[in-house]
């Protein structure tokens, strides 16, 4: 199977969702009634924090000179969070000690990723309602890119995560090792879209704040789809 080739890419509107309560709040703020308390949890929470523990060179795959600063401006946090935070078996371009930013060239197609994956974890839940609200953040990114669209039957793109993830993993440490700072794809789950995972954070150029979506399933069917206005930004 032939790999993918590198081009430079540039695009100043990807769009990645996050969960509402993730971008809105601390995450122990919920717990506080003081300031006081929120400071004394706050610390406690670093102990664990996976973000946290890579500032402090605690995390053997991410390195403390790789994650953004404040001086980068709004959504340093999340670029690292998504570098440090990572899932059972990880995602299709990354595994389980390193993250990757996930994000769309069209917010459509960052929608139908979204729910393919809820859809999967309600079903396996038994089909019951849920609303889940999410936060776009768009970001300008450049940089050195592998491209999959040329090969769109490469085995890093089969719609089973049994066989894609696997694969996907593999060519993802493959980029990095050639210095590569992310691979663009087409979508797996919503056909014309275009996808960008990106691994390195020097290819971030500025994130904004967009548009919030609520994502309903009524007995197990959905989503509804709809702009929903936002609070306590």
């Amino acid at each position: 199977m032939s790999e993918p080739a590198f081009r430079g890419f540039e695009e100043r509107s990807t769009h990645r969702l996050i969960a509402q309560a993730h971008a809105r709040e601390p995450a122990v703020a919920p717990l506080c009634d003081t300031e006081a308390e929120l400071a004394v949890l706050t610390r406690l929470e670093g102990m664990t924090s996976g973000r946290l523990m890579a500032g402090r060179g605690q995390l053997e795959h991410v390195s403390p000179a790789e994650l953004l600063t404040p001086d980068f401006g709004y959504g340093h946090s999340f670029v690292n969070a998504a570098l440090v935070y990572t899932r059972a078996g990880g995602n299709r371009f990354n595994g389980e000690g390193r993250g990757a930013w996930y994000a769309a060239m069209e917010i459509e197609t960052s929608l139908a990723e979204i729910a393919f994956h809820l859809d999967r974890e309600i079903r396996n839940a038994g089909g019951a309602d849920n609303l889940s609200a999410y936060v776009e953040l768009v970001a300008h990114v450049e940089g050195w890119m592998a491209d999959l669209h040329p090969h769109p039957g490469h085995a890093a793109l089969d719609p089973d995560p049994a066989i894609g993830y696997p694969e996907g993993q593999k060519l993802a440490r493959a980029v990095r090792a050639r210095g590569g700072h992310g691979i663009l794809y087409p979508s797996v789950r919503r056909e014309g879209g275009n996808c960008v995972a990106v691994f390195a954070t020097t290819a971030f150029r500025k994130i904004t704040r967009g548009d919030a979506y609520l994502l309903e399933w009524k007995g197990g069917k959905g989503p509804e789809v709809r702009k929903h206005a936002q609070t306590g930004r």
